[in-house]
This record gives C-alpha cells, structure tokens and sequence, in this order.
C-alpha cells in the first residue's frame, strides 16, 4: 500500500527538508562537528549513488571518525585548543566524550591537569583523574551544552572520587558521571533547596543524564575528594573550582579558589568542575 504522503510530493520534500535541518542542529550541538559532517555525508551519498539508510549511516559514520581522529586534531590548535592528554593517571569516563569531540582545552590547563592527576596519584597509588566534558575544539563562545561556561578552552569537569570498603576506588556510579548527587546531610546547609524554592527548575536537571546507575556498591570518598580538590587549587594555573556549598564545608576547603557558580547553573554535587584563570 502506497504511502499517504505519496499524493502531495511537495509535503514529503519539506518534511525531509525539516528533518535534515533537525539532524543538522541535533548534530553539530553535540558534537560541534558532526552537523558538517551529515551534510558532507549526503553530498558523498549521492555521488556514489548510495539509496539504501544503512549505506548512508555507513557513509556518515567512516566521514565523522576520520574527521574526529585525523582532522580535527591538527585544526584545533589553531584555536588555541588541544586534546586532553590521556595516559596511566587521566582518563576520560566514558568514550563519548572522545567521539563527541567534548575532550579538547588550552594547552595551559592540559599541563595543569596532567600536574594535578600526577600529584594525586603519587598519595593515591593507582587513582586516576577522571575527566567528563571539556571543551569542543573550535570558536570562542560556541556552547557546549547543557553546560553555560564550557565555550573557551579553559574549563573542565571531572569526576567525584568514591571508595568500596574504604578503600578509594576509580569507579564512578553513572555511565555519564553526572547525576547521582552527593546532596547535603540535615546538618548541612541546603542551596539546592534554596535554589528550587527560587524557581530555578534546571538546578538538579543532571539527574535527568546518568544514563544509567551503575556500581551501586560504591560510597562518596571525602578523603580522596578533598584530597583531588587540594590538588587543583594548589595549581597556579588554576583560577576557580566550583562545587555545592555543603561540600566545600564538609570537605573543609579553605581555599578562595573554591567558589560557589550559583542558582542559574546546575548543581555541583556531582563532579567538580575548575577552570583557568
């Protein structure tokens, strides 16, 4: 049987046009690149005389991972940006990151963090700075979403650390690493609280992006996360560390790096996020 839409062809080119523009934005908001890169892919596509989705998803898929591997790489310095430097002491959480092109900062903070994770290790044998978005690799002021600051290089979250057994481990509890918060006892003061009795509705939205619990038998380390949030303001490097007033109390940061980022952001009781200068 026919399509409907088979009767008015005009329809069906504007809602193919629609969903090009859909994926095109979809794309390059999460990615930076990949919206080029779909269109790159359907220009490929019809040269070859490529019909079938698969072949184009194919296409698409081997344009996007040469960009993301060779290219993208070797243009990024020209705006000021490199990839984090991954090796035995930093990783990133998940591949996503990577692939999404989220991975990339000024070669000042990349020194900063591979200074910071290097003196973590040597009080914590085998513990491992463990990075979550950064930066996408081209343009001042181009968003890094949900994120309000990630746009200029000099900004990097990382990951809470945990124990099992009381013993610091280099698991995380989401596959995202954000989202399962760290939230304030009784005794501690509220700004989350504070902040959605204000209306500010995208406060504990990282709930929302865990995309999943996982090692559920892991506990919050305040030892091993007062000892990493040390490590980073120690660094001149670094101008502000920012994370949830119950935690800068109960971790006993003293530090005039370590700030509060306040109601318009999300909450930070779920990673730490510094920055440069």
């Amino acid at each position: 049987m026919n399509s409907k839409f088979e009767r008015y062809p005009g329809l069906t080119l504007a809602l193919k046009f629609i969903g090009h523009i859909l994926l095109f934005v979809f794309l390059t908001l999460l990615t930076q690149i990949g919206g080029v890169v779909y269109l790159l892919s359907l220009l490929l596509a019809k040269r070859l005389g490529l019909k079938a989705r698969r072949k184009k998803v194919l296409a698409f898929s081997a344009l996007y991972l040469l960009a993301n591997l060779l290219i993208v790489p070797l243009i990024a310095p020209l705006f000021g940006r490199e990839k984090m430097k991954e090796f035995k002491v930093v990783r990133a959480h998940s591949v996503f990151y990577k692939l999404a092109n989220r991975n990339y900062v000024r070669p000042e903070l990349n020194k900063a963090i591979t200074a910071i994770a290097e003196d973590f290790e040597k009080r914590n044998e085998g513990i491992q700075l463990v990075y979550l978005d950064a930066n996408f690799p081209f343009i001042d002021g181009f968003p890094l979403l949900p994120h309000l600051s990630h746009n200029d290089g000099k900004k990097v979250d990382v990951s809470l650390v945990y124990e099992k057994e009381g013993k610091i481990s280099n698991k995380k509890p989401s596959f995202s690493g954000y989202g399962v918060f760290e939230g304030p006892t009784d005794r501690e003061y509220d700004q989350i609280a504070v902040c959605k009795k204000a209306g500010k509705w995208q406060y504990d939205f990282p709930k929302y992006l865990t995309f999943g619990r996982i090692n559920r038998k892991i506990e919050f380390s305040a030892k091993g996360t007062r000892d990493l949030a040390r490590r980073i303001t120690r660094q001149k490097e670094v101008g502000k560390l920012f994370i949830e007033p119950h935690l800068k109390t109960r971790l006993g940061l003293k530090s005039q790096k370590v700030r509060y980022h306040g109601c318009q952001a999300v909450r930070h009781d779920d990673h730490i996020h510094f920055q440069l200068r």
